[in-house]
């Protein structure tokens, strides 16, 4: 039996927050600019709001050019994807994200699909879902994957070895957001899910 070992997440949070910030200040040097994110907020849910904070956060410490997009819990549709429009046509703006969840009267479907996948720093555009899905091996650096499924294969990767080759792994769950991704990401490791 394998003993328990104390993974420290926040550790690991700001080491790889530090080295996002170096990339970011290249980024800037090279472009005179930082990068541009832009968050959509639709609504006040309490826990995308505190998610939002935190996000903001974050960027501002590795140094991004982050704004907050609010819209009313009562917009249309179309008027969210006219937002959408505009920011995939921005050279400012490099990542877009779209809080979820969204209000009833707007179909996720369609609002993630009208990211630029290039922009879709979430990861969750069909494209880079199919992307994800149909890599072998490592997945191309490029490839923009969901956050929480890549922070947890940062953390496996730092614990067990770069190495996860064989491994045995168990995802509870089967979420677009979590679960799916990080079994593909774990397939891409050639670990059996």
């Amino acid at each position: 039996m394998s003993r328990a070992r104390l993974i420290d997440g926040k550790a690991a949070a700001a080491a790889l927050r530090a080295e996002i910030a170096a990339q970011v200040r290249e980024f800037a040097a090279r472009h005179e600019r930082p990068p541009g994110l832009r968050v959509v907020l639709v609504g006040d849910h309490p826990a995308s709001r505190a998610y939002v904070r935190t996000k903001a956060r974050m960027a501002a410490e590795v140094g991004l050019d982050s704004g907050l997009i609010e819209l009313p819990a009562d917009v249309s549709e179309r008027a969210l994807l006219n937002q959408l429009i505009a920011l995939n046509a921005d050279p400012a703006v490099h990542g877009v994200l779209v809080q979820l969840p969204l209000p009833e009267q707007i179909d996720p479907a369609r609002v993630l699909d009208a990211i630029d996948p290039k922009k879709d720093v979430d990861g969750f555009h069909p494209l880079n879902v199919g992307r994800l899905f149909a890599t072998s091996g490592a997945p191309d650096p490029t490839l923009l994957v969901p956050c929480t499924p890549m922070g947890c294969l940062i953390l496996l990767r730092q614990t067990l070895g770069d190495d996860l080759g064989g491994r045995r792994a168990l995802v509870i769950g089967r979420s677009n957001i979590v679960g799916k991704p990080l079994a593909a990401l774990l397939l891409c490791a050639d670990c059996t899910v």
